[in-house]
């Protein structure tokens, strides 16, 4: 399609940061998902490789719309490099337009800035995907990527939670699925239409995040997909504690992620100290019962250290998980092969938790949408 020195996997690696930088909701698999298709397509026809990427890499409206105006100013930037190298290859003598210089434009054009020449490689690994690093060790130079992956899962969970549908017996939308199986009897004619309707949105979701010095490694992580969740889900409630509770929905619902961070850093002296979970847990349950529904999933952030009153803990717990749907508790230490809940706040909670699972990475938080 394009004559090029470098790999074709790099550069859609380089494609999807560049819409990224365009505002597109694309994570570390969406990445791995373009790069297998490549394995099923005939990506020497421009407008395949194109349809191809299309479909996997936008997931709204506006960036269908905005997809074909940023590939194209992407590939042809790139073909502007490509061209330069060419003639080059075939002149000895260096001249303005040489490789290096060409390809450093291209990069400095992909940083927002021409004149500003960066040094940036991209590169995928499956053996060393992001979403698979804990967040404690990801580099600083990933910090971005992660982020913006948080962000596109969170809008994943939402979408995945409203799209709900329940059978009908009048005409709403065709559900093919139920279709296809009632008449397998029939030899595949279709005898007998079924269709399907949206369910009433019933559950509820309150988030709790411990923000104590045990868990500072990975706040800022919980926290920006308890944003991204909060804005693109809106029946839920999120909370943070140590060694006070505080709900702070109100104060993410800012338009910037960075704001939202700087307001509760400036409203809260007692983060990262010490972590009272039993007093916190009991004033949720004293102050917002009216959130504690058989229509709502409780879930908590939580490394379960506590410097409280494990009793009031354990009551507390048990009173949230008799009031809820379901409780699920996610520990950030449970990556770790070794680790055993032996605390004695997480041997209080654990009788009244449906679900204990890890929330060290990208793809144990992934997992909580089988829970939901």
């Amino acid at each position: 399609m394009i004559l090029r020195q470098t790999s074709l996997s790099k550069n859609i690696v380089q494609f999807c940061r560049f819409l990224r930088q365009k505002s597109f909701a694309l994570s570390a698999e969406d990445e791995a998902t373009a790069l297998k298709a490549l394995e099923f397509i005939d990506y020497s026809e421009r407008a395949v490789f194109t349809l191809a990427l299309k479909s996997i890499l936008c997931k709204s409206p506006k960036e269908l719309q905005d997809f074909d105006r940023l590939f194209n100013e992407y590939w042809s930037e790139l073909d502007k490099a490509m061209d330069s190298k060419v003639k080059t290859d075939t002149n000895p003598v260096k001249t303005p337009g040489s490789t290096e210089s060409s390809f450093k434009s291209l990069k400095s054009w992909l940083n927002g800035n021409r004149d500003n020449e960066q040094e940036e490689t991209a590169s995928y690994s499956a053996g060393e995907n992001l979403s698979q690093k804990d967040f404690s060790a990801v580099p600083v130079d990933e910090l971005d990527d992660l982020m913006k992956s948080i962000k596109a899962l969170s809008k994943r969970f939402a979408v995945h939670l409203n799209r709900r549908y329940t059978h009908s017996s009048k005409e709403h939308l065709l559900d093919l699925r139920r279709t296809l199986r009632k008449n397998m009897r029939h030899g595949g004619d279709l005898f007998e239409i079924a269709y399907k309707k949206p369910k009433r949105k019933k559950t509820k979701l309150l988030l709790l995040c411990d923000v104590s010095k045990s868990m500072d490694l990975y706040v800022s992580f919980l926290l920006q997909f308890m944003y991204a969740f909060q804005r693109a889900f809106g029946r839920i409630e999120t909370f943070a504690f140590s060694t006070s509770l505080e709900n702070i929905t109100h104060i993410l619902k800012q338009n910037d992620f960075s704001d939202s961070l700087r307001s509760l850093g400036a409203r809260n002296n007692n983060w990262s100290g010490g972590t009272k979970i039993g007093e916190c847990l009991n004033d949720l349950v004293r102050k917002y019962s009216r959130l504690l529904t058989k229509r709502t999933i409780v879930i908590i952030f939580s490394d379960g250290w506590d410097t409280g009153e494990i009793p009031l803990l354990r009551e507390s717990m048990e009173t949230i998980h008799h009031r809820s749907k379901k409780v699920i508790w996610l520990n950030p230490l449970a990556g770790y092969a070794s680790y055993r809940p032996e605390v004695a706040g997480m041997q209080a909670a654990l009788p009244f938790v449906d679900v204990f699972a890890p929330v060290h990475n990208l793809e144990s938080l992934r997992k909580l949408v089988r829970w939901l």
